[in-house]
Parts: C-alpha cells; sequence; structure tokens
C-alpha cells in the first residue's frame, strides 16, 4: 500500500477507531500475526477452528501497527478515535460496522486490552468492525479504485498459477510487471494482492480462485479486471458445486468485475468455454488450437516431453512466432497461448514475448523435473485432479531414454460422490499407457490401482496407505536405480512433495 494511512482504512472499510494514531502510515497488510513487513495492518480472522483475535498482541508486538478487530471495543472515555464515514458502494457498504458496544461472535464485544504501561491497545491503532473477512474485502476494493494499472484476472479448474507466471514472464519482456505471489487467490488473498501493487508496476497479473458458490463474484468486484481469461472448465471443486456445469456458471462470473470494453479470453478449445461470449460491451477472444482461435497455436510438436510450435497471432494469421517451452506437457502450449494473447494486447513485441516466456521453467511441485543418479523425478505434487492426472501420466511417458517409468500416484481429493470413478478412470488411463510400476498412496488411490490392474494386468504395483509414509518414502527412494523416471503426483492434503524432498536428498 502507498501513501495510506490508519484513517484512510477506517474511511475504506466503514469502521471505527477505537484508539491510536490515525496518521500512522500502512503499508503493508498480513493475515499472519508472526509475519510483518513493517507498517503492518493485521487482520485476525475467524476460521473454523481457530479465532485469529487471540493473536492481536503477537501480531502488535512483531510490529504491526494496526489491527482490525470484530470482538473489542474501547471503554467510553479511552477511546481515541471517533466513527469513519463508510466507503462508497460494493463491498464496503456491505462492511458496516455492529452498533458500538453491541456483540460480537458469540459473546459481549471486551474491552480493548492496555499494556503493562497502561496504554490503551499497546500503544497501537485498533479498527472495530463488523466482520473482519468483509473489511479487509472493502479494503482491497477501495485501493484497487486508487489504480491506474490494467490488470489481468485468471481463473479455471487446472493451471491457473503456471498460466499466472507464463503470462507475467511474456509481459515482462516490455513492462514492469506485478504478479500474484504463490497461489493468494482466495477471498482473502486477493485483496492483499491488491494491496502490494506499487504505482511503478505498468500492468497486473493476479489469480483468482473459486471453491464455493458465490466466491468469484466477490473477488472479481474487488479485482475490477481489465482482461479475464479462463483456462478451462474441470472437476476441481466438483465436491462443492455439484456439477461441471455449475462449475462453468461459477467461473464465467469472473465477468461481474470485468471492466466496459474489457476482453473477455476464453479457451477456445474447451468444451464448456469456446462457444460461451462475452457480457454486453466486452468483447470475446479465443486461445488454443483449433480453427475458431484468434490465438492459435500451430506445428505442435514434442521434444522429450517439451512442447515446441508456432503461434498464429490474429485469425488473419499475420504475426507468427516459434515459441520453445521449458515446462512439460502438450496442455502448456495452450497456458502460453493465454500469454502471447495477452502480451500482443498490450503490445509487448511477440519474438521478446516468446523468448522470456521460454526461459520460464515452472514452479515447485509443479511439475518440476529433477535428475540425479542417472534418475529423472518429475515433482507434480502440489495438486491433482483427474484432468492433470491423465497429462502428468503423459508426461511420465513422453520421456525418452528412460528405463522403467514409475508412476507415484495418491489421492485426488474435493472430487464428490463420484470420487471412486474418477481415480478409477485416472487408473485405467494409466493401465493404457506405457508405464511399467505403480505405487499408490492412500485409501482413495486403491482406486487407481484397481481401475489400472483391470486395462494392464499385467502392471507392478505397490500400495501404502497414509500411516505408511515413512516405509513408502523408504522404499522408493531404495528401490529407484539408474534409468528411472517417475513421476509423484496427489492432492496437495497427501504431502507428496515431503516424499519427493525425501527422495532428492537421499540421492544427492
Amino acid at each position: 500500500m502507498q501513501n495510506w494511512t490508519v484513517n484512510d482504512l477506517v474511511r475504506a472499510c466503514g469502521g471505527v477507531l477505537l484508539c491510536g494514531d490515525g496518521n500512522a502510515p500502512v503499508e503493508h497488510i498480513s493475515l499472519d500475526s508472526r509475519k510483518m513487513e513493517g507498517n503492518d495492518l493485521f487482520v485476525p480472522l475467524i476460521g473454523e477452528k481457530v479465532d485469529a483475535h487471540r493473536f492481536i498482541r503477537q501480531a502488535l508486538e512483531n510490529g504491526a501497527v494496526v489491527t482490525l478487530t470484530s470482538e473489542h471495543e474501547a471503554p467510553a472515555q479511552e477511546t481515541c478515535g471517533a466513527e469513519a464515514e463508510a466507503g462508497e458502494g460494493g463491498v464496503a457498504e456491505a462492511c458496516a460496522v455492529q452498533e458500538h458496544g453491541g456483540e460480537a461472535g458469540a459473546g459481549a464485544k471486551q474491552p480493548v486490552p492496555a499494556g503493562d504501561d497502561g496504554v490503551i491497545g499497546f500503544g497501537k491503532a485498533w479498527i472495530a468492525v463488523g466482520d473482519t473477512k468483509l473489511a479487509l474485502q472493502a479494503i482491497g476494493w477501495a485501493y484497487r479504485k486508487t489504480l491506474t494499472l490494467p490488470l489481468i484476472g485468471i481463473t479455471g479448474s487446472v493451471g491457473k498459477t503456471t498460466t499466472k507466471e507464463m503470462v507475467a514472464a511474456a509481459l515482462s519482456a516490455g513492462l514492469r510487471v506485478y504478479k500474484t505471489y504463490g497461489s493468494r487467490n482466495s477471498q482473502v488473498g486477493v485483496p492483499v494482492t491488491i494491496t502490494d501493487i506499487d504505482k511503478k508496476d505498468q500492468i497486473g497479473v493476479i489469480e483468482l480462485g473459486m471453491s464455493e458458490p458465490g466466491e468469484l463474484t466477490v473477488i472479481a468486484e474487488m479485482a475490477q479486471v481489465d482482461v479475464a481469461a479462463i483456462t478451462n472448465i474441470g472437476v476441481a471443486h466438483i465436491e462443492q458445486l455439484g456439477s461441471q456445469e455449475n462449475i462453468f456458471r461459477e467461473k464465467m462470473t469472473i465477468q461481474n468485475g470485468l471492466k466496459d470494453g474489457g476482453i473477455l479470453l476464453l479457451n477456445g478449445d474447451d468444451p464448456f468455454l469456446k462457444e460461451a461470449k462475452a457480457k454486453l460491451g466486452c468483447r470475446t477472444l479465443y486461445y488454443g488450437m483449433g480453427v475458431n482461435c484468434d490465438y492459435r497455436a500451430a506445428d505442435v510438436r514434442m521434444v522429450n516431453g517439451y512442447p515446441t510450435f508456432t503461434a498464429v497471432c490474429g485469425r488473419d494469421g499475420s504475426k507468427k512466432v516459434e515459441v520453445r517451452l521449458k515446462v512439460m506437457g502438450s496442455h502448456q502450449v495452450q497456458n502460453a497461448m493465454v500469454a502471447l494473447a495477452v502480451a500482443d494486447l498490450y503490445g509487448v513485441d511477440l519474438k521478446a514475448a516468446a523468448e522470456s516466456l521460454g526461459q520460464f521453467a515452472g514452479m515447485k511441485g509443479r511439475q518440476q523435473v529433477h535428475h540425479f543418479d542417472g534418475i529423472t523425478l518429475i515433482d507434480d505434487t502440489y495438486n491433482a485432479n483427474p484432468v492433470s492426472m491423465k497429462g502428468a501420466i503423459d508426461n511420465l511417458t513422453a520421456v525418452e531414454d528412460c528405463g522403467r517409468r514409475i508412476a507415484l500416484l495418491a489421492d485426488m481429493k474435493e472430487l464428490g460422490p463420484e470420487s471412486v470413478r474418477f481415480h478409477r478412470e485416472v487408473g485405467a488411463y494409466l493401465g493404457s499407457r506405457p508405464i511399467g510400476f505403480l505405487v499408490t498412496y492412500g485409501e482413495l488411490a486403491r482406486e487407481i490401482e484397481a481401475g489400472a490392474l483391470k486395462a494392464n494386468p499385467k502392471l507392478s504395483v505397490r500400495h501404502f496407505e497414509e500411516s505408511e509414509k515413512e516405509e513408502m518414502e523408504r522404499w522408493i527412494a531404495g528401490e529407484l536405480r539408474a534409468g528411472d523416471c517417475i513421476l509423484m503426483k496427489g492432492s496437495n492434503s497427501m504431502n507428496l512433495g515431503e516424499a519427493a524432498d525425501y527422495v532428492c536428498q537421499r540421492h544427492h
């Protein structure tokens, strides 16, 4: 945040300054009481298991200059601030403070505590709000209004983070780019992301996630993007949303925050997106490999699992550029086409964009390739769903000059009542491919094994339960030998990344 004070926060969220200096500068937002960057606002969120209000004192001691609170009030004679005017419209309206002295959660509000020296609030500013999450969103919404740079929003069932990174890489060939840090793409992550943007940045690329109905609308209205890109419609979070049709409808709500005259950039190869249209007043462009695409990949070739292709930009094919990627998988071609489309829309030289894109080598846990002792390990442990599982299996089979191909696959989470079917389909797909050894980890992964053996009864298999994690790690590390290529993939909650790290460390 630049040139913001505590008073600006009060106005943005419609809060009440209970105590502290309203003119104190605020530069960052922290959701973690242990981590402060300097002049931070601490936002104590109330989760299902933990209410972060209990960590306010720790946050202030660690350097926060101001905190939000929905559970405190100052005694009338000690209150230093006054009620501020609520922000105009948007999520700020939804964040009006509860009546001063009213209820907070299950019980009455508590007075703002004093330090050992008797100073109310430990000498820091406290802002009372009705709901700390809504207040955070209101602050993000208000700060977005102060920014003039264009924002590119990326959503989709699979590949959001990688696509965001690739778009940023392509744009960096000609512009100063801000991008979402990590996967900070939620209702609480996006406002923090927005407030981190520097006024010197020329363009921003932000990731917009969704795990429940209505969530993307909240995020999109806050972000107010100029280009909204949707990578695909898969089955991630189908447990919460019920069907792919529902997922499609929810993903399309990214348009609720698309500015007038903005561009909806859609995957022209996706069955749900190829005929979708932008809302009135906005333009639709398509990317992919089909002839219907405004930005199209042609002459796609895979070299040891890495894509090479010609990007054809514009329906008339007037602009072409050769692209060589350093990330594995044919699906990366579509991600790269998003990046080149955005680069072209914002005037970045396509050759320079392609060269910059070609230097992107992926991120930890997302198809990272490690070589050691003659062994190749594909670490794709960050997350998993049926589409990305099959893509990862393709990557394993595309690796040339290897001996045994080994797949270590763990449970895929949040797939709802069809979970068993999805796991068996992944297994059947693996069984039809030239893979010699399948190792499964977790209860649901047994269904992958069942599907694979039905397709290929001669496949070598080994299973480990979640309780056998350490045994599994030791067995894998001891089993691997020179010439092997192993893929590790599963949902993030299965912590398979720790197994990948263990194997790498044992062989280094």
